[in-house]
């Protein structure tokens, strides 16, 4: 069974920059699959972040672009998310996801899921 666990969180002021990270069990052995960074903030509904598929297309919600980085490790089976320039509307729950498959976008039906990893941002 596929298991995704975050790490990386915290508290930073805005303008700081964090990395999460997302460890995953043998997913990339796959020929094809689909990971993603999704974050939720209190009273807002979960919102995709990035995405990355198996020959690294990445995708960016527009609200991110120029600022985060999705990456992957595969030596270390290990997904990315580089947050540069963060701002306090970036305060929220993330969570890694992944799924099976040649087609990728956050829109899919992400079939397994990280337990999520609390980013804050101050002003």
């Amino acid at each position: 069974q596929v298991q995704l666990v975050e790490s990386g969180g915290g508290s930073v002021q805005a303008g700081g920059s964090l990395r999460l990270s997302c460890t995953l069990s043998e997913y990339t052995a796959a020929n094809y699959y689909c990971v993603a960074w999704f974050r939720q903030a209190p009273g807002k509904e979960r919102e995709g972040v990035a995405s990355l598929d198996s020959d690294g297309s990445a995708t960016y919600a527009d609200s991110v672009k120029g600022r985060f980085t999705i990456s992957q490790d595969n030596a270390k089976n290990t997904l990315y998310l580089q947050m540069n320039s963060l701002k306090p509307e970036d305060t929220a729950m993330y969570y890694c996801a992944a799924q099976y498959g040649q087609y990728c976008s956050w829109r899919i039906d992400f079939r397994y899921w990280g337990q999520g990893t609390q980013v804050t941002v101050s002003s």
